[in-house]
């Protein structure tokens, strides 16, 4: 006898956990379904970038995440023996301004328990065989330790189980790409004896001829060491030996005399790396998220940072258009906006010239050049800009004004700031109380700012809030006053800010008419 359910997740990785939170904040009945018999207990995935945190807060659980680990302030860089400088990684405009070293199975530990707080439920062992789909639903065909099966119904599938997604296959999508030619990492985590400090908010990178060796504190103590290398010889597959790692470390840090005793429990890895894309995102009321949707080499970590916002952003969309509060046509606008995110974290990562092997010219120019670079703004900044993903725009969407259906969107006419930007948390004023904009935001819910001190003439807030009230989706009218700070940075966008419950922003106009057709395009009536 089958049984019955909203959403279907296969996968209890990180991303399918963060969606099964996401969707279970909306009230949705979600079950997440997982060969293994338990949570993964490795290391895996090392740091979460501070858009990320800003993705844990809206789930309810970056305070607990920032409980567990080690916030980054430093990295030092030294090429071939010769310190090259430093760059701060603390950012700007946002709660979180440092990136957190935690490693993957705490992660999961954490978004699995937040999971049942919100009354989640992952089944262990319950492996997913099949998928079927039709216009208003689709079967799951699962089956338990026991060897028997049986069926799942569900509104909706999401495919969160990896590279090898039974729910990529059965839906006939491609996943386009292939390997990474001469690329592999090799990984330890270990005390260290040797002539470097040790600083639970600093890491290193040292680069040598060919490698990039990355030391990070991690919690609990000791460090990951990573090393992406070149590959001399592909059919080695066992993990590295410790005696291997340590004289890798010596090597790359020039300090010969460096012991390594390896973290209890121990840890360590060899991974080589594919380039994947799956040809899309959405089959009618399948989808895929995570390593089923996108693949590649973890420069920069952002594999699970990319899998997080990826949930952050299916998660309302889903949750919004199962209820019948939003047009159908917004749940596609998760699959080309993650598509293009992951496409542009890919496009980045491969000019990460602080993790990819450096060649011999890398490396001349690091020594001339990097103290000069790493001592001005730009280049830091740059540095910080890429990793911390708080750039990270949709202005391409549709659902960003109209995206390119509105030629305006693409112009500097609200100049920086703009829609399919993420909303800036600055400081505010709200009834005489100091605060943030995120402060005023929230996952559950769309928020309209009504701008301060905008051009034109001042809103009708009787007629804005039944224009909104119209329409099933939740919408919070706020009216802060920016802060002397954040004056110039909000100076010229528009009048009326929608913004999206994943902080970005949806529409930014002077007029209630620009409003009221984004609203039309998007949202359904109520009643």
């Amino acid at each position: 006898m089958s049984e019955f359910r909203d959403v279907v997740v296969v996968g209890a990785g990180p991303t399918g956990l963060a969606l099964a939170i996401a969707l279970r904040q909306y009230g949705i009945d979600v079950v997440v379904v997982e060969k293994e018999a338990r949570g993964k207990r490795e290391a895996r995935a090392g740091v979460v970038w501070q858009r990320a945190l800003e993705v844990l807060r809206d789930l309810g659980c970056a305070e607990a995440f920032l409980a567990e680990g080690l916030a980054l302030r430093r990295v030092e860089v030294v090429a071939e023996g010769r310190e090259v400088g430093g760059i701060d990684l603390g950012a700007g405009e946002t709660a979180y301004p440092r990136p957190l070293s935690i490693e993957q199975d705490a992660v999961e530990r954490l978004l699995g328990e937040r999971l049942r707080e919100v009354g989640g439920e992952v089944r262990w062992s319950t492996e997913a065989v099949g998928v079927r789909t039709s216009d208003d639903g689709a079967v799951v065909e699962v089956r338990g330790a026991d060897g028997l099966g049986t069926s799942l119904r569900c509104r909706w599938v999401v495919g969160c189980e990896g590279s090898h997604s039974v729910v990529r296959k059965a839906l006939g999508i491609p996943f386009e790409g292939a390997r990474r030619p001469n690329l592999q990492c090799v990984q330890i985590n270990a005390e260290a004896d040797w002539k470097h400090p040790y600083a639970p908010d600093r890491s290193y990178f040292f680069l040598v001829r060919g490698a990039s060796l990355g030391v990070s504190p991690r919690p609990g103590g000791g460090y990951r060491f990573f090393c992406f290398s070149t590959d001399p010889d592909p059919t080695i597959d066992h993990a590295p030996t410790v005696e291997e790692m340590r004289a890798l470390v010596a090597d790359a840090a020039h300090d010969p005399g460096t012991t390594l005793v390896p973290t209890d429990p121990p840890w360590a890895n060899r991974a080589r790396f594919q380039d994947r894309f799956a040809g899309s995102l959405r089959v009618g009321r399948a989808l895929l998220a995570g390593d089923s949707a996108h693949l590649w080499a973890p420069i920069g970590g952002h594999g699970l940072n990319t899998g997080l916002r990826g949930a952050h952003n299916l998660g309302w969309k889903l949750a919004a258009v199962h209820r019948g509060w939003a047009v159908d046509a917004l749940l596609d606008t998760y699959a080309t906006e993650q598509r293009l995110t992951a496409r542009k974290v890919m496009r980045e990562m491969r000019h990460d010239v602080l993790e990819l092997p450096p060649t011999r010219l890398t490396l001349l120019g690091m020594r001339l050049a990097g103290p000069h670079l790493m001592r001005g703004e730009w280049f830091a900044g740059r540095i910080r800009t890429v990793l911390s993903d708080l750039a990270m725009h949709h202005r391409e969407s549709r659902l960003s004004q109209g995206g390119q259906d509105d030629q305006s969107n693409n112009r500097s006419r609200y100049g920086s700031l703009r829609a399919g930007d993420r909303l800036p948390d600055l400081p505010v004023l709200l009834d005489g109380r100091r605060c943030r904009l995120h402060e005023l935001l929230s996952y559950e819910r769309w928020t309209l700012l009504t701008a301060p001190g905008a051009r034109g003439a001042p809103f009708d807030e009787a007629r804005l809030r039944r224009l909104t009230d119209g329409y099933a989706m939740p919408v919070e009218h706020v009216r802060p006053y920016p802060a002397r700070s954040a004056r110039r940075r909000l100076a010229g966008a528009g009048s009326l800010i929608l913004v999206r419950p994943d902080r970005h922003i949806g529409i930014s106009t002077d007029t209630v008419e620009g409003l009221e057709a984004y609203l039309r395009r998007w949202f359904t009536r109520r009643g």
